[in-house]
């Protein structure tokens, strides 16, 4: 179920994630860029961030570290 233009909120599981609000896209906690759900692809359970690529994954969890 999705809503188009508007940001889901979604709860990251381990290889996958479920809608808690419906939407179309999420924002990479890194950049802040919308990162449409069919590309979403990156993120972390633990925190429960999406990311627009690896290495932003990568740059996130150096801030943590």
């Amino acid at each position: 179920m999705t809503t188009v233009g508007k940001e889901a909120k979604v709860l990251f599981y381990d290889g996958d994630f479920d809608y808690e609000v419906p939407g179309d896209h999420v924002k990479c906690s890194v950049t802040g860029k919308k990162i449409h759900l069919s590309q979403l692809h990156y993120w972390s359970v633990d925190r429960q961030e999406a990311y627009t690529s690896a290495q932003m994954g990568f740059v996130r969890h150096r801030r943590y570290t």
